[in-house]
């Protein structure tokens, strides 16, 4: 399954429509891929090809498609996400090529499953994500906004509907959330909002705007003055050098520890980025004033597997293994989708550590105790 790519895509929106001079700094920039891409691409192809001719995902298990073998997981993983969809009534459509450039210049993208339900008029939108190291939430998710106004802009003659409810489905870290926005609103952003900044990132001088929603997925990052004034700032704001030594954090009042910590990541994944490209440029035999490479920390391991495991064998017998109890994950993995549950009473899920989050995250503040009768210890 191969698809075009709109330069103002609806799933790089993020990016453009938070920073607009994102566009063309890294218009000559080649995306390389990744191995989780392409087992996202495979889910997806997955599940098209479930819901279009109507098999179960469970048909495809070892087989390959775009690259990727299909395992038990990923077909358990799919089977779920065809089954949401089809939960839905109304007409359907997959992986359906929609048209929102009467905001975007040539925009255009593919959404995983529209469904257009006359009972309530309503439009769902449908996207599967199968990555695991981003939780995405539905609302305000402009990915899934644009997808809407392309479906707007496509069935609205034939189609009559008042609200849209976009909705993440993310499997692999049970995260299924939806949001709903009424077409009055969802229109008025498309004008408000999305076709000014489409057109300012269409031109030579949009402005950069550093920011962790965009910088997030940026190929430019570890080269963008914007965001190296902007990390400068906040880390070294009233120093005269970056050599100089930072307070202390008991030295600094709640605003400016706000600010620090409201830029962590950011300035984290900055830093990162930085790094990276660096060592990228020295790898292909440039020369970068102050920094070279050498050769990282290993470890020992036996140069032939099969031959150390005879003579260890010989000269330890049993002692030459260790045995240990698989994990929960690979326990479920091995059991298989139909044979978890036989240990499900064995399974407990401890509370994690607490950890330092926004206010605007959805998890339950430990230390609110708003509705106790007696103050938190």
């Amino acid at each position: 399954m191969s698809k075009a790519h709109a330069k103002l895509s609806a799933s790089g929106s993020s990016q453009w429509l938070n920073c607009t001079g994102s566009i063309r700094a890294s218009a000559d920039v080649i995306d390389e891929g990744s191995s989780f891409a392409q087992e996202g691409t495979c889910a997806h192809e997955v599940g098209d090809l479930c819901l279009k001719n109507k098999q179960p995902a469970s048909d495809y298990i070892g087989k390959v498609v775009e690259g990727v073998e299909v395992t038990e997981e990923m077909a358990e993983y799919v089977q779920g996400y065809v089954d949401y969809v089809l939960s839905f009534g109304g007409e359907q459509f997959y992986e359906e090529k929609v048209d929102f450039s009467n905001w975007v210049p040539e925009g255009f993208g593919t959404s995983d499953a529209i469904v257009m339900d006359e009972v309530s008029n309503t439009l769902h939108v449908i996207d599967l994500k199968y990555g695991k190291g981003v939780v995405v939430d539905a609302e305000n998710n402009t990915q899934g906004m644009l997808y809407a106004l392309g479906a707007y802009s496509d069935f609205s003659l034939v189609y009559a509907f008042d609200s849209v409810v976009i909705h993440i489905y993310q499997p692999r870290v049970s995260n299924f959330s939806t949001w709903e926005v009424s077409v009055k609103d969802l229109l008025e952003w498309a004008d408000n909002v999305v076709r000014p900044k489409a057109d300012e990132a269409m031109t030579d001088d949009a402005p950069r705007t550093p920011g962790a929603k965009q910088c997030q997925w940026c190929k430019v990052k570890a080269t963008c003055p914007a965001l190296y004034d902007h990390t400068n700032e906040v880390i070294v704001a009233d120093f005269d050098t970056i050599e100089d030594t930072l307070p202390s954090p008991s030295t600094l009042n709640d605003a400016q520890l706000r600010v620090v910590l409201d830029n962590k990541k950011l300035i984290e994944s900055w830093l990162q980025a930085v790094e990276d490209h660096t060592r990228r440029t020295v790898e292909s035999g440039e020369s970068f004033s102050g920094y070279k490479l050498v050769a990282g920390r290993s470890l020992r391991k036996f140069r032939d597997l099969d031959e150390a495991e005879a003579v260890l064998s010989e000269l330890l017998g049993d002692d030459a293994y260790e045995h240990k109890l698989l994990t929960v994950a690979k326990a479920e993995k091995a059991l298989g989708a139909k044979r978890k549950k036989e240990i499900s009473d064995l399974i407990i899920k401890p509370e994690g550590k607490p950890v330092l989050v926004p206010d605007s995250d959805k998890r339950a503040s430990l230390t609110d105790c708003s509705d106790d009768f007696e103050t938190c210890s």
